[in-house]
């Protein structure tokens, strides 16, 4: 039980036998006090003032002086500033807390509730590597997730794959034109990167082609179309949705490819999926929701034959849903999906972890399903985050300018080295475990300095700044954790000890101590906003807090053995924690660095 729930009903109770008046726990604001007060947690009092009548000075006296009076061993002060209360929370508390949680590795686990949510993201095109944007959705979807498991919920992590369309055929009809039979074996190239360069490749062959019929005398939007690779990629696309068995065999074939390599990258970042989904197997589905929203009056049908909704009465505009042949768009493709979801998972909620480039898009999702009445859409919910951008600008496949996943990894890699080799306390390392080490911190630096932003940022991402050791970042707060352990294979903390209960703790002991309490608070933070840079802004100031305390403060050479088992166990209780956050996070810590 964290503080601030035993405070609630203390104060309800409070304020009951005070003022003969009802509240909910709901009704009332209990914050960390501000550094620059004195207390802990501080009652916020205005939303009472009006309804007492009463000055907030007033008010916070009574209600402090009634709070100490009812639990003298919980309260140790409290003062007032205007409209706030600030509670000073006794050392036995504290200590409580420690010696109580000090040893739980499964610290923050929450028991299960009976909440199904399905969690979608990654979601790639079959056409070319993950890049950096990809990952940034792959670490806050896989975060996410984690974080909704933790505090009890049954979920479902899933991803649809892009694999057919216009985009597909550029590469494939771009490798029959220029791969003269080479494979991802034949050169030495992993299979997604092979396929991607030939997507790359498409848009150079095609300017090239268009210059030469601009040259002719078409206007450049005329020869944009008519080029004839583009017109190669066009035909090829009709020639797969009639099932032609050469277009088939070639498009599995080149897909495997790009499965493998991406197999390979999500084993090394550590994103998964209990379940995948593929649009060759999707974009048909939705059509007869479309026909019986159509029975129904919900859509209606312009005079080419195709199908609309009117959203202008939600400010929004009509939407296409089906096109004049018949043919299936996005939207009709999301229809489908959603509805085959909940048939397979009954879920409650649905997330999406999706670019807020596709708001619009995720709000006529979610309207178009209220209006069908279906059951779950209320549980449509989009997790709309901020794209990265280079220093340099912003990504462009089609122009080569793409970070992709396994360079970015790489280059890190190649950074940790370096620094470590720098600090010099790797010399008792085998080289297996220095290159297991380097990509921990490599991976976690990436992690770290993408999920540290609030996902509806925009960021800019700098390599050279995610790895350094002294800033906000993931190597310096696993650096920090190897530090602990290497105290902790030292010495572990007694559990037979005798009680430090009636210990007085110093300002920096106490002030570590507080923090570590707060975990539970600050998960409940990050899972109400679905926003892991939370814990990730958490996790560094627990770490930087540690090294304060452990600056002043010697752990194996204290000035009691009390005292030192008391550090022994802080060491352990702010290793634990650190290592549940991070691991939240996707983030490995290190015993050693």
């Amino acid at each position: 039980m964290s503080i601030v729930s035993r405070l609630k009903p203390l104060v309800v109770k409070v304020l009951k036998e005070l003022y003969s008046q009802d509240f909910r726990e709901d009704d009332l604001t209990i914050n960390i006090t501000k550094p620059e007060f004195e207390g802990d947690y501080t009652l916020v009092l205005f939303s009472f003032v009006k309804q007492f009548k009463k000055s907030p000075e007033q008010l916070g006296k009574e209600i402090g002086e009634a709070l100490l009076k009812t639990e003298p061993a919980l309260f140790s002060s409290f003062n007032v500033i205007k409209g706030f209360l600030n509670l000073g929370i006794g050392d036995a508390y504290w200590l409580y807390f420690l010696q109580t949680n000090y040893a739980d590795k499964r610290i923050g686990l929450r028991p299960a509730n009976d909440k199904t949510i399905i969690v979608e993201y990654s979601s790639p095109n079959t056409n070319k590597p993950l890049h950096l944007g990809h990952l940034r959705n792959n670490f806050l979807g896989w975060s996410v997730a984690e974080i909704l498991k933790t505090t009890g919920h049954k979920v479902i992590k899933t991803c649809i794959y892009n694999d057919r369309g216009i985009h597909i055929c550029k590469s494939m009809v771009t490798w029959l034109q220029f791969g003269n039979g080479a494979t991802p074996d034949s050169t030495g190239t992993k299979g997604d990167h092979f396929v991607g360069d030939y997507y790359v490749l498409f848009g150079v062959e095609h300017k090239k082609q268009v210059e030469v019929l601009v040259a002719d005398g078409m206007s450049k939007e005329e020869a944009e179309k008519n080029t004839p690779i583009m017109l190669a990629a066009q035909k090829m696309l009709v020639d797969w949705e009639n099932g032609d068995p050469g277009v088939r065999a070639l498009w599995q074939k080149m897909n495997s490819w790009v499965y493998e390599g991406f197999n390979e990258t999500y084993k090394k970042i550590g994103s998964d999926f209990d379940k995948n989904y593929f649009e060759s197997e999707t974009y048909l589905m939705g059509k007869e929701i479309v026909e019986d929203g159509l029975a129904k009056n919900v859509f209606f049908k312009k005079d080419d034959g195709s199908t609309w909704i009117d959203l202008t009465a939600d400010g929004l505009d009509e939407k296409l849903v089906l096109r004049k042949d018949g043919t299936s768009i996005y939207i009709t493709q999301d229809l489908g999906l959603a509805d085959k979801k909940y048939e397979q998972f009954h879920y409650d909620q649905s997330f999406y972890i999706i670019a807020d480039e596709q708001n619009y898009h995720m709000k006529v999702l979610k309207l178009i399903l209220q209006r069908l009445k279906k059951p779950y859409a209320e549980g449509i919910y989009h997790l709309s985050y901020g794209l990265v951008e280079l220093p340099t600008g912003r990504m462009k496949t089609r122009e080569g300018t793409v970070v992709d996943a396994d360079d970015i990894i790489e280059e890190l890699k190649n950074v940790a080295k370096l620094k470590t080799e720098e600090l010099g306390k790797v010399k008792d390392f085998n080289p297996g475990e220095l290159n297991e080490l380097y990509e921990t911190i490599a991976i976690g630096a990436l992690k770290f300095f993408l999920l540290r932003v609030d996902p509806k940022k925009r960021m800019v991402f700098n390599p050279e700044e995610s790895i350094d050791f002294h800033g906000f970042t993931g190597p310096f707060v696993q650096y920090t954790h190897a530090r602990i352990k290497s105290i902790l294979r030292k010495e572990k903390p007694s559990a037979t000890h005798p009680s430090t209960v009636h210990s007085q703790l110093l300002p920096k002991e106490k002030e570590l101590l507080v923090l570590l309490e707060q975990y539970g608070t600050v998960l409940d933070q990050s899972l109400e906003e679905h926003n892991p840079s939370v814990l990730a802004i958490y996790a560094f100031n627990t770490a930087k807090t540690f090294n304060t305390f452990y600056t002043e403060h010697s752990v194996m050479n204290a000035e009691s053995e009390e005292k030192k088992q008391l550090r022994l166990q802080l060491s352990e209780l702010t290793s634990n924690i650190i290592a549940s956050s991070m691991n939240l996070l996707g983030i490995k810590v290190p015993e050693r660095m």
